[in-house]
This record gives structure tokens, C-alpha cells and sequence, in this order.
């Protein structure tokens, strides 16, 4: 089946996760860049939180310094959000395209009754062409959006030895 005639018969629910599947990989695009330059800039991020922490009572720096770092993470967090939310509706959306698909072959049934199976076949396959189409979007969302939480974690862990190596 050709890639066009498959999100064409997929109808509009298809063109939805589609647009969200946009969306998501545009972000986790921006996102690998923003993580290439963080680490690129690791040093001058240590450099700033040192700056800032020669200015704090000795006694709360390392409060100060865990502050300072996940401030620093969080920057790179922003938008991870939508990653997630997409993750988590696409394979409800592709479920809804199935409820949908499968409704409208019941109505079919119910109006023409069995005799032409050729009828309701073609929401059967709307319902599973949107079920699929949901855990194609889904799945590479989750997987990013899971990796790069690992990767930030370890980020945070890495850029508060530097600073602590460098006190």
C-alpha cells in the first residue's frame, strides 16, 4: 500500500498524529541541539555557578550549588513536556480512530446487514490504520523522551562534580 492511500484512508485522525508526530520530532530536534550545546559550554557553566556561589555565605553553598545546577537543568528540560503528552495521547488517538473505524462498520452492518463484506471492511481498516499510525507516533516519543531524562539526570550529576572539583 502507498504511503499516501495508507494516511488517506487513515482519515483525519491520521493527519492529527501526524501533525503531532511533526511537532514532537521538531522539538526533540532542538532539544539534542540544546543538549550538544550545553555540553559543548560545560565549562563556562561551571565558570557562571562559581561566580555566583563566590558571593554566598560558606555555610549554605552546597544548598546554593545544587540550586544552581538544577536551575541550570531545568533550562534544559523546557518543552520536554510536550514530548511526553504526545507520547501519552497518540496511542489514545489512534485507539479513538479505532472506536471510530469499528462504530462506523456496525452502522454499515446495521444498514446493509452482511451480505457485502467489501462495505465495512474499509472501517475496519480505518480503525486499524489509526491504531497503528497512534504507536508509530508514540513510540520514538517515549523512547526520547525516557533517554533524555537518563541523559539530564546524569548532566546534573556531572556538572555539580565539576563545580564541586573546581571549589
Amino acid at each position: 500500500m502507498d504511503i499516501l492511500a495508507f494516511i488517506e484512508k487513515g482519515g483525519v485522525i491520521v493527519y492529527i498524529l501526524i501533525a503531532l508526530n511533526i511537532i514532537g520530532f521538531s522539538i526533540m530536534l532542538l532539544k539534542m541541539v540544546n543538549l550538544y550545546l550545553f555540553n559543548k559550554n560545560k565549562q563556562i557553566i561551571v565558570d557562571d555557578i562559581l561566580n555566583q556561589l563566590k558571593n554566598s555565605n560558606s555555610d549554605l553553598i552546597l544548598t546554593h550549588i545544587d540550586s544552581l545546577v538544577i536551575l541550570s537543568i531545568k533550562r534544559l528540560e523546557k518543552g520536554l513536556n510536550t514530548i511526553k503528552i504526545i507520547a501519552t495521547i497518540s496511542p489514545l488517538l489512534g485507539l479513538l480512530g479505532t472506536v471510530i473505524g469499528i462504530l462506523s462498520s456496525f452502522d454499515v452492518i446495521g444498514k446493509v446487514g452482511l451480505n457485502d463484506p467489501m462495505l465495512f471492511s474499509s472501517s475496519i481498516s480505518i480503525a486499524l490504520i489509526t491504531t497503528v499510525t497512534g504507536l508509530i507516533v508514540a513510540i520514538p516519543h517515549y523512547i526520547f523522551y525516557n533517554y533524555y531524562i537518563g541523559i539530564l539526570d546524569n548532566s546534573e550529576l556531572n556538572l555539580k562534580d565539576k563545580v564541586l572539583g573546581n571549589l
